[in-house]
């Protein structure tokens, strides 16, 4: 509990940041870091200038902070500055992302990846070169794989075994065929509200069409040693009052074919009414109390427990997306310590079809109209030869794909070059 501390004692020569992205996220994080003493946001890089600058006004940035801040197109010239120690990677593209965490390493800069997308497709080596580096890779406090990584850090180092920890989100089983043009009614909104309030469809999209949570998972999973369940997510429609009852073993009374994995929670039941103690915008984590005096304490202090006693849940409401980031941009750069790390190749977030698809057809990955990502253990990605969701964007179908089924290699036309250095990375991830 001391990066508030170790922030005010640089308040005289703050922490330089490079922000790589000026999106939703990353402006979130620059609304609040000219308000934390300690932070100095040296320079921002965005594919448009001008839309970054707009951005800045909107978030209340005056004329005279965008001024001194450098903005730039120059991703790379910036990420290399001799003045940044801290490069926050919030672009959501996950060929950028891998390309701007190398390009960080390979500087000496220490890597906040708010992009999970590129995370998950190769995170544990990225790990591994920022540590040969002598510099941090870190997930991004804020999005809810550190918080979960954070939550069950805690409950390890109380001595409790975890038996499942995740997210909640609003989910129903045919969300899974969304598309961009079919998102807003799903979430009681027009077309035109959507643009008037600047929403992007394929974003939301990903939220909706289980994507995002496929991704988020498989990060946690990568982080913190928690299993992905073998054919995905279950969605289980769970409150909060009954996370430990559902979340606990099938031969107890509850959903998980097993202790110790990632689970994401629906907000819905399965006809569509809301959940009155739903966990849709927070993260949980489901620990076992293993004798009969925790088990006792339990009882006494009010916690959370599942009818026998045995089993108990902690969980936080709600994140506070980009606007907490800071947390994990201080530990880097003041403990040199990451707020959630990818250790291990454990899951993967793999394209499966949306409907029948027909060889010729071009793939239009995250969020779009024809896959959606399912999160499933890396050895049955690997012996399938699945295609991750990452790379599941712009690249054409050689034979037909059924509905529902998982996109592989060989469904694939042949690609081009310019993804020979991420198949390389994940090539690295897989044990020799």
């Amino acid at each position: 509990m001391n990066l508030h501390r170790l922030l005010l004692a640089r308040a005289a020569d703050p922490v330089r940041v490079a922000v790589i992205g000026a999106g939703k996220f990353g402006s979130m994080f620059l609304h609040q870091a000219p308000r934390t003493p300690g932070l100095r946001i040296h320079g921002i890089a965005d594919l448009s200038v001008a839309r970054a600058r707009v951005a800045l006004a909107r978030i209340g940035w005056d004329a005279a902070l965008i001024e001194m801040t450098t903005i730039t197109e120059d991703a790379a010239a910036l990420i290399a500055d001799p003045q940044v120690e801290v490069v926050v990677e919030a672009t959501g593209d996950p060929a950028a992302g891998l390309r701007h965490a190398r390009h960080a390493i390979a500087h000496g800069k220490h890597v906040v990846m708010v992009n999970v997308e590129a995370d998950v497709l190769a995170g544990p080596v990225l790990a591994r070169e920022a540590a040969a580096a002598g510099v941090v890779y870190s997930m991004a406090y804020g999005d809810q794989p550190a918080l979960v990584a954070e939550m069950v850090d805690t409950i390890r180092a109380a001595g409790f075994s975890v038996v499942a920890a995740g997210k909640g989100t609003k989910y129903l089983p045919r969300y899974h065929a969304s598309t961009p043009d079919t998102v807003w009614d799903f979430y009681g909104l027009t077309a035109e509200q959507a643009r008037e309030g600047g929403m992007n469809p394929r974003m939301f999209n990903s939220f909706l069409d289980g994507t995002k949570s496929g991704i988020e998972m498989a990060a946690i999973a990568n982080a913190i040693g928690l299993a992905p369940p073998e054919d995905g997510l279950a969605f289980p429609p769970c409150g909060t009052a009954q996370l430990p009852n559902v979340l606990r073993p099938h031969n107890e009374g509850g959903i998980l074919p097993r202790k110790g994995v990632v689970e994401v929670i629906s907000s819905l039941t399965r006809e569509g009414a809301e959940i009155p103690d739903n966990l849709r915008w927070g993260v949980y984590v489901v620990f076992e109390g293993e004798t009969d005096y925790a088990r006792r304490c339990f009882a006494e202090y009010g916690v959370a427990t599942d009818t026998t006693g045995r089993y108990a849940a902690l969980w936080r409401p709600y994140h506070f997306i980009g606007l907490e980031l800071g947390v994990s941009v201080a530990s880097a750069a003041l403990r040199r310590e990451p707020t959630g790390c990818s250790t291990d190749w454990a899951a993967d977030c793999v394209a499966v079809a949306k409907r029948p698809l027909r060889a010729g057809e071009v793939l239009d990955g995250e969020g779009g109209a024809t896959v959606w990502g399912k999160c499933i253990p890396a050895t049955r990605s690997r012996a399938l030869g699945a295609v991750p969701i990452g790379l599941a964007h712009g690249v054409a179908l050689a034979r037909d794909v059924a509905e529902g089924a998982m996109v592989t290699e060989a469904d694939l036309a042949p690609r081009g070059g310019g993804i020979a250095d991420i198949l390389a990375l994940r090539a690295a991830l897989a044990p020799a």
